[in-house]
């Protein structure tokens, strides 16, 4: 079993839905999580995943870290020699998303409060990895200016997976496919 499916299977999704949505986890389609917001369907996430290409060890920002269960599916990839730092605008979600993700006990995976009109958190990075689940309209230059290097950022733009690899000082980018989020807010 590669990583990726091993993160799947150490982070079931029903664990991250709310009970009325739990019988529906096998569902390859976003489910609705409260709040106007969703838990990514898996495809997409299993997609964004690759992309990103976590090592153990990596310091990884989660943006719209929503349910926690990207949270702790980065957590699994990184293991407890790396750090991942999960951060949601909607204070509910926070609370609901890090209750879920501290049943994992990994406890090198947390989520915060994200502060208002300020993108990921500048004041803990760099971070080897960048994952946004919610689209954006262009690349944000605050998320840029917080990827190490090397380092890897994948974001929907515009309604395409965008992944950015920096290597040497140098931004690499490419596209990856149509998909649909909610507003990077």
């Amino acid at each position: 079993m590669d990583r990726v499916s091993a993160a799947f299977a150490a982070a079931p999704r029903e664990g991250f839905l709310p009970r009325v949505e739990r019988a529906r986890a096998a569902e390859d389609a976003p489910l609705p999580i409260g709040h106007r917001q969703t838990n990514s369907q898996p495809r997409t996430v299993e997609a964004m995943l690759r992309l990103l290409d976590v090592a153990p060890g990596q310091r990884v920002l989660d943006v719209g870290a929503g349910s926690g269960w990207t949270t702790a599916l980065l957590a699994h990839l990184t293991g407890p020699g790396g750090e991942v730092v999960g951060v949601e605008l909607e204070p509910d979600l926070v609370r609901w998303g890090g209750a879920n993700l501290a049943a994992t006990g990994w406890h090198w995976a947390t989520i915060q409060q994200a502060t208002a009109g300020e993108l990921g958190v500048p004041a803990r990075a760099p971070y080897d990895r960048i994952l946004v689940s919610a689209g954006a309209h262009e690349l944000p230059r605050a998320l840029l200016a917080q990827l190490g290097d090397p380092g890897r950022l994948v974001i929907p733009v515009e309604g395409t997976m965008t992944l950015v690899v920096r290597e040497h000082g140098y931004d690499v980018v490419s596209r990856h496919g149509a998909y649909r989020f909610v507003p990077l807010r």
